[in-house]
């Protein structure tokens, strides 16, 4: 078997095995990412020289520009990142999604304000640059996912962190569904947002992936996304379904920290999460839970919903706060169970309160739910 060593050769053995169409959009910024990665090579051998051997240097290469890749979905944007992050051979690199970047970003300056506060660190420090003093020292290679923003409070933090995180030799790869210029459109006081979209310009390559093909809803739209009755035979068809539909990535588990409470979801990759309806609904979880997950993942794959009724009600009330978040999200849902929707949950206390979820249920295998773009935010 030959060894895939760089983003290109993968982009190519996924086209030989047919997994994905050739897309001469995809073409172009897989071989924008593939000039990157050999650019890097070079590069992390000046960003990894500490001490002596950086001050003795005399010819230091300048940083490298960061890719900004913007489309809509299904165009393969993740994918393709995706592809550059698993085969480029920086260690120091990180690959997070964006919404949860930032929710970190406000946790770490938080608790500096109150290390400040209680003199545990100068008064006249600034937050900002520590912090992107201790990003560069884990990682000064970031991927992110979904970049956007739609917060006032992000969007007067991002530009002085970014410019921070520039000045130190960061490098910076994204996917966005919009241009940098129509980043916080029409938000509170853009204005003082504008020079750090002029930094993303000039530090970042622009490219749109600029298809009419959805082959996200291309490849939902040939599953059956609704398995019954659940069991051996329906898992391993919902293993294949998330195959499918996280071409190119490695998949992984995955943690979420909501409220310092982290929530395990078994395998997750390009947006796609995989776990069981024991883990989701048999656990002490609430709609904050469910709203985080909702919000981390475009599709949702739920194996082995049991048979529901007043003799698992605290069971069942989780499913209907899990449909609840993921409906009003639009996340696509994808599951096995025991039985039909209308068959799930018929008898005793709380099954006239079920039909909600059933309506739901039946609507979210409809080819118009699968259309609809993810994100109860506008992103």
């Amino acid at each position: 078997m030959t060894m895939i060593i760089d983003p290109i050769e993968a982009y190519e053995a996924l086209l030989s095995k047919r997994e994905i169409r050739v897309d001469q959009n995809q073409k172009k910024a897989i071989q924008l990412l593939q000039s990157l990665h050999l650019e890097l090579g070079l590069y992390g051998e000046q960003m990894g020289q500490t001490g002596w051997r950086a001050r003795l240097s005399f010819s230091k290469r300048p940083t490298p520009k960061g890719i900004y890749i913007w489309g809509g979905v299904g165009r393969g944007k993740t994918m393709l990142m995706d592809l550059f992050y698993d085969h480029t051979n920086i260690a120091e690199r990180k690959h997070v999604h964006f919404h949860a970047f930032m929710q970190e970003v406000h946790r770490r300056l938080h608790s500096f304000r109150e290390a400040q506060k209680s003199g545990k660190t100068q008064e006249t420090s600034n937050p900002i640059k520590a912090l992107a003093k201790v990003i560069v020292g884990q990682a000064w290679l970031l991927c992110f996912d979904e970049f956007h923003v739609t917060d006032i409070g992000d969007a007067m933090i991002l530009g002085r962190l970014f410019e921070a995180l520039f000045a130190q030799g960061v490098v910076i790869v994204t996917t966005s569904n919009r241009h940098p210029n129509d980043l916080y459109k029409d938000g509170l006081q853009r204005e003082r947002f504008l020079p750090f979209i002029d930094m993303l310009n000039d530090k970042m390559t622009v490219l749109q992936l600029d298809s009419n093909i959805d082959y996200r809803l291309e490849r939902l739209h040939a599953m059956d996304v609704y398995l019954s009755p659940a069991g051996d035979q329906a898992s391993a068809k919902l293993l294949s379904n998330f195959d499918a539909l996280s071409i190119g990535s490695e998949p992984s588990k995955r943690e979420l920290n909501v409220n310092g409470r982290m929530i395990t979801i078994k395998k997750a990759a390009e947006g796609v999460g995989l776990t069981s309806f024991h883990d989701m609904c048999a656990q002490p979880l609430g709609a904050g839970d469910y709203l985080a997950l909702a919000d981390a993942f475009h599709t949702f794959i739920l194996d082995g919903i049991p048979k529901l009724g007043p003799n698992n009600r605290d069971q069942s009330k989780r499913f209907v706060t899990l449909i609840d978040a993921l409906y009003d999200h639009k996340t696509k849902f994808i599951c096995s169970a025991e039985t039909l929707p209308s068959e799930l949950y018929t008898k005793g206390d709380g099954a006239f309160e079920f039909e909600r979820t059933v309506s739901r249920l039946i609507e979210m295998q409809s080819p118009e739910y699968m259309a609809l773009p993810h994100g109860s935010r506008d992103k």
